[in-house]
């Protein structure tokens, strides 16, 4: 009888193992977001939360002027016609100061942190 019990307790192994393999860690990851800035009155918009490694921000000019979204560790600029689009994806973690090349009173900071895993 004994015999047996051992051969249920290593099919419950086997079949705990299953549902703890490496895709299903992977599945737990946190996907990456898009984020909207929104570029309008010469000034950007609210900056997002939660921004993580991985993420793409997609920048919006809704103003009158042409502007960029420049970021001061040279990291993006992205030229932005009015009514135009651009995006990039977030390489760091940290701070991520950026300004348009055009007036550079227009400034913003995003706080960036690492992907959980």
């Amino acid at each position: 009888m004994a015999q047996g019990n051992h051969s249920l307790g290593l099919c419950a192994v086997a079949m705990m193992l299953l549902f703890v393999s490496p895709e299903t860690s992977a599945t737990a990851r946190q996907p990456a977001k898009t984020h909207v800035i929104v570029v309008g009155n010469l000034s950007f918009g609210a900056v997002p939360n939660s921004v993580r490694v991985g993420d793409t921000i997609v920048w919006i000019n809704k103003d009158i002027f042409r502007h960029t979204a420049t970021a001061r560790d040279n990291s993006f600029d992205l030229d932005l016609a009015p009514g135009a689009q651009a995006q990039t994806v977030v390489k760091k973690t940290g701070i991520l100061d950026y300004y348009c090349r055009f007036h550079p009173g227009m400034t913003g900071k995003i706080s960036v942190v690492r992907r959980l895993q």
